[in-house]
């Protein structure tokens, strides 16, 4: 089977050209900042969505996601002979403890942030 030379040609030329129009573009996107406007920003929302996560971690076995709620539920599974049910939530139940300590961590975190947005406005604004 002959290529035609001026095909290939064509073919080198054009992959070449997607090559470099790629390169500025990925070098665009580069950050300029640590985007601490933006953070700043996005701060109240974020907070909220941390303490209602939080909040429902912590419900009772009335609030659907709560640990306890989980909770009820395995030991239900247990007392039903369920073993492969109880095994299966036990396991969403210990992802589910190992949630509540990072978002308190995180929680943590954001107050530090707030603090500092709150002293530096005018820094985050540039």
């Amino acid at each position: 089977m002959r290529i035609n030379r001026a095909a290939a040609a064509v073919g080198v030329l054009a992959l070449a050209g997607a090559l470099l129009a790629a390169g500025p573009a990925q070098a665009a996107g580069a950050p300029k900042g640590d985007g601490a406007k933006a953070v700043c920003k996005r701060l109240p929302k974020t907070q909220e969505r941390v303490d209602k996560a939080l909040a429902r971690l912590n419900g009772d076995a009335g609030v659907v996601g709560s640990v306890a709620r989980l909770q009820q539920r395995v030991d239900n599974a247990h007392k039903a002979g369920h073993a492969e049910i109880e095994k299966y939530l036990n396991d969403r139940l210990t992802f589910r403890r190992s949630l509540l300590p990072t978002l308190q961590t995180r929680k943590a975190d954001l107050g530090q942030v707030a603090d500092w947005c709150a002293k530096n406005a005018p820094a985050a604004a540039k």
